[in-house]
């Protein structure tokens, strides 16, 4: 069970999209935001949704599991393209996440922006 835990939270924070932030440009709400959802099929069943619905738990911790779909379909349109969305299979994403996502580098032309992203 805890291998469940660590590969989907592996993929939930792992995605070439995501930023990661210092002190300097971390708050909470890009924090919560810094994960993407993913379809992981039988599993988003098994594991109560958290799998599939995983921006929206980031973003209100407290609701129940059994609203979490609806709630992520409610706040898609508000967040726009702050929410993070992969439907990439599984196995395909994790080797890419594993190949592609090994460190973190200031971004580009601002290194001293707080803003850091992936790069192999």
């Amino acid at each position: 069970m805890n291998a469940h835990f660590i590969f989907f939270t592996f993929l939930h924070h792992r995605h070439p999209s995501l930023a990661h932030y210092d002190s300097r440009e971390w708050d909470w709400i890009r924090g919560a935001l810094s994960t993407v959802d993913r379809d992981y099929g039988i599993f988003n069943t098994i594991f109560h949704d958290l799998t599939c619905a995983h921006v929206v738990h980031h973003l209100i911790s407290t609701i129940p599991h059994y609203h979490t779909v609806e709630a992520t379909e409610a706040i898609k349109p508000i967040l726009g393209d702050y929410y993070k969305y992969d439907d990439t299979p599984i196995l395909k994403a994790f080797w890419r996440e594993i190949k592609e996502c090994i460190f973190v580098e200031p971004d580009e032309g601002a290194e001293d922006s707080g803003v850091y992203w992936f790069r192999r």
